[in-house]
C-alpha cells in the first residue's frame, strides 16, 4: 500500500477500535471519575493498541481520569526494553518500568511438559498489585480481546464443565482494584493490523510467547472452522455472552437469584432481543457437509 493508504487504513482501523473500546467502557461503566488507572503494558500489540485507545478516549471523557503505563521487565535472555522506554517517552505518556526475575523463577519451578504460563501469570499479578498499591492506582486494565474471551469460554465449556469467560471488569478478591478489559469487544485481526500500521516497538516474550497450547489453538481452529456455517459467528458468540436466559439453564443456584432479582432487572431483562444483526445472517446451507471430515473429526481437528 501506498503511505497515503496506508494512513486512511490506520485511521479506519482507529476510528472502528475506538468505537468498540468507548461502547464498551460505557457501557460496563470501566473508568470512574478520578480513577487512576494502571494500563498493564507486556509490550505486545495488545497492551499498546489498549494504552493508545484509552489515552485518545479519557481525552473525550466529561471527568478526569489518569493513565499510568507500567511494564514488568521479567529479566528474559535478550531482553531489550529500551525501544519500549524511547517511545513511551516520545508519546508522552506517564510509566514506570518494573525489574523483577521472574523468569528463573518459573524455569526452576517448572515441571517437564507444563507450560510456564499460570505460574508466570500469578508471580507477575503479584508484582503488578504491589505496583498499583504504591502507585495510588484504583483500577488496572488488561489487554485481553474478542478471541481470548471466546476460546476461554470454550475451553471452560469444553473440558472444565462451565459456562465462564472473560468478564468486562470484576473487583479482586481482597477488593483493592477494578480489573478491567477495554479490548473485550475487539477483533484481533483488527488490532493485530492497527498495531503494525501504528509502528508500536513490539517486545517478544522468550518464556511464554513462542509456547505452544494445544487446546487453546484448538478452540481458534473450532472458531474459524464455524466461520463456514456463520460467518460472524464471533460477534455472535460474544453478543451471547451478554444476552444470557437465566431461566433456560440447568444451574439451581442461577435460577434461584433469578427467582430473587429486583423489579428492575425484571424490566430490563424482558426488553432484550435477539439483536436484529443475527437475525437474517445467511449460514452454509449443508450442515452435514460441515461437519463431516476425514477419520470422523471436523475440519478444526477436535
Amino acid at each position: 500500500m501506498s503511505a497515503t493508504e496506508n494512513r486512511d487504513e490506520r485511521e479506519r482501523l482507529e476510528r472502528r477500535l475506538l468505537s468498540r473500546v468507548t461502547k464498551t467502557v460505557h457501557g460496563h461503566g470501566l473508568l470512574k471519575p478520578d480513577a487512576r488507572v494502571m494500563v498493564c503494558l507486556s509490550g505486545g500489540k495488545d497492551s499498546w493498541t489498549m494504552l493508545h485507545l484509552l489515552a485518545r478516549l479519557v481525552r473525550t471523557l466529561p471527568f478526569r481520569v489518569e493513565l499510568v503505563a507500567v511494564h514488568l521487565d521479567q529479566r528474559q535472555p535478550g531482553y531489550d526494553g529500551a525501544p519500549l522506554v524511547e517511545y513511551l517517552k516520545r508519546s508522552g505518556h506517564r510509566f514506570e518500568v518494573l525489574s523483577e526475575d521472574t523468569y528463573s523463577t518459573v524455569k526452576q519451578h517448572l515441571d517437564a511438559g507444563e507450560t510456564p504460563c499460570s505460574t508466570c501469570s500469578r508471580l507477575r499479578r503479584g508484582i503488578l498489585y504491589t505496583a498499583a498499591e504504591r502507585l495510588g492506582c484504583t483500577t488496572i486494565a488488561l489487554g485481553h480481546h474478542r478471541e481470548d474471551t471466546l476460546e476461554t469460554f470454550l475451553l471452560n465449556l469444553v473440558f472444565t464443565g462451565k459456562l465462564q469467560a472473560m468478564p468486562a471488569s470484576y473487583r479482586t478478591d481482597d477488593g483493592r482494584f477494578d480489573v478491567i478489559r477495554p479490548l473485550v469487544e475487539c477483533a484481533e485481526v483488527d488490532i493485530a493490523a492497527f498495531a503494525a500500521l501504528e509502528g508500536f516497538p513490539i517486545l517478544p516474550c522468550t518464556l511464554c510467547g513462542s509456547q505452544p497450547d494445544s487446546r487453546r489453538d484448538a478452540m481458534g481452529a473450532l472458531l474459524t472452522q464455524l466461520e463456514t456455517l456463520h460467518p460472524r459467528v464471533r460477534e455472535s458468540m460474544l453478543a451471547a455472552l451478554g444476552n444470557v436466559r437465566p431461566t433456560h439453564l440447568l444451574d439451581d443456584e442461577v435460577a434461584q437469584a433469578w427467582r430473587l432479582r429486583p423489579v428492575e432487572v425484571e424490566a430490563r431483562s424482558s426488553a432484550k432481543q435477539t439483536p436484529a444483526r443475527f437475525a437474517a445472517l445467511p449460514v452454509h446451507s449443508n450442515v452435514d457437509a460441515w461437519l463431516e471430515a476425514p477419520s470422523g473429526k471436523n475440519a478444526a481437528g477436535v
